[in-house]
This record gives C-alpha cells, sequence and structure tokens, in this order.
C-alpha cells in the first residue's frame, strides 16, 4: 500500500487556504456548489466552523 494513497499534491495549499481563507479552499477542491455557499455561512457565523467544515469537505473526497 502506497504511503499517500488518496493525496494529492495541491491537499497542503487547500489546507492553507483553508485555515486562513475557508470558502477559497472548498471552491478550489468542489467548485462553487452547495458546500461553498455552506462555508460561506459558516465562515460568516463563525471562522472555526468554517475551517472545520473547510477541511472536512477538502480530505472526505
Amino acid at each position: 500500500m502506497a504511503a499517500n494513497a488518496g493525496v494529492e499534491p495541491l491537499d497542503p495549499v487547500k489546507l492553507l487556504l483553508a485555515i486562513f481563507l475557508p470558502p477559497v479552499g472548498v471552491a478550489m477542491e468542489v467548485g462553487l456548489g452547495m458546500h461553498f455557499w455552506i462555508n460561506i455561512v459558516l465562515t460568516l457565523f463563525g471562522f472555526i466552523p468554517g475551517i472545520v467544515h473547510a477541511v472536512y469537505v477538502i480530505f472526505s473526497r
């Protein structure tokens, strides 16, 4: 089994974006669909929920 199975080369960049600009990280992963708009709302209600959701979306795919 490969050590980096399922890890894409851009995942570290997406993770950094998920921490500093959560909606941008989500948009890079799934586009401007439902998860992007959910992340916008979560980020507006509280920055930490937006980060948690962004990391979940990026690494659950």
